[in-house]
Order: structure tokens, then C-alpha cells, then sequence
């Protein structure tokens, strides 16, 4: 049961954080309806990143496990968000539009970043007063 509750609330809290950070991203750069596919990759990154975190915290080992997941989400982020502005700046100069494109950029990792990190520190939390209400009461 706990295993459940914490999975639950921290998908609503990186949730809400990846939705605020995309939601902030798209005031600040004035987003238009292209903007939305921002918000989706948000709402299926929370998804995704909370299945794969709770089948983590069924391990033996979760603490270890959990740390490499959110690792390796990070690092992910990182290289799509590297990718795409490599992307962006390999563009013929007649083409370009980084005034368009970066937002896109911006607003493709830095929420997806938002989400694991919220989730990842909220799981971790979890794990670790749990493990020491376990050590206690035995």
C-alpha cells in the first residue's frame, strides 16, 4: 500500500511541476497552439516516469535502482534537448527560425527535467523514511 501511495502522489506532484514549468515556459515565450504538444509530452513523460518508478520500488534493492533510473532519464533529457538544438542550428541560414524553435526546444526538456527530478525526490524521500521505520520497528 505504500508502495502505491507514493507512486500516486508523486505522479500528482511531478505532475504539477512539469505542468507549471511548461505552463511558465509558454507565458514567458508568448506560445502559440503549437505549444501543446509541450503539454502532452509533459502529461505522457509523468506517466511513463511513474510506471517505471514503481515497478522500481518492487526491488529488493529500490534506493540503488531509483537513483539510476532518474540518472538515466536525466541524462536522456539532456541528449534530445542537445540533439534538438543541434538540430535547430544545423538548419540552411535561409531556414532558420530560432526565434520559433527554441521555445519548442526549451519547452520539450526542461518540463520533462521538472518531472523526473520532482518524482525522483519524492520517491527517494519516501524510500528512505521508510526504510527507517522499518529498521526501527524490527
Amino acid at each position: 500500500m505504500r508502495i502505491a501511495f507514493t507512486s500516486l502522489f508523486a505522479f500528482i506532484l511531478s505532475g504539477f511541476a512539469g505542468g507549471l514549468v511548461a505552463q511558465l515556459l509558454a507565458v514567458a515565450t508568448h506560445a502559440q497552439e503549437e505549444y501543446i504538444l509541450v503539454f502532452m509530452a509533459s502529461a505522457l513523460v509523468t506517466i511513463c516516469v511513474t510506471i517505471v518508478f514503481f515497478i522500481a520500488q518492487l526491488f529488493s534493492n529500490a534506493s540503488a535502482i531509483i537513483n539510476w533510473l532518474a540518472l538515466c532519464a536525466i541524462v536522456l533529457f539532456a541528449l534530445i534537448g542537445l540533439s534538438l538544438i543541434g538540430w535547430t542550428f544545423s538548419q540552411p541560414v535561409d531556414k532558420r527560425q530560432w526565434g520559433g524553435d527554441l521555445p519548442i526546444v526549451a519547452g520539450m526538456v526542461l518540463p520533462n527535467l521538472a518531472t523526473v527530478l520532482v518524482h525522483w525526490l519524492f520517491v527517494r524521500r519516501r524510500l528512505r523514511r521508510g526504510l527507517i521505520e522499518a529498521q526501527v520497528g524490527a
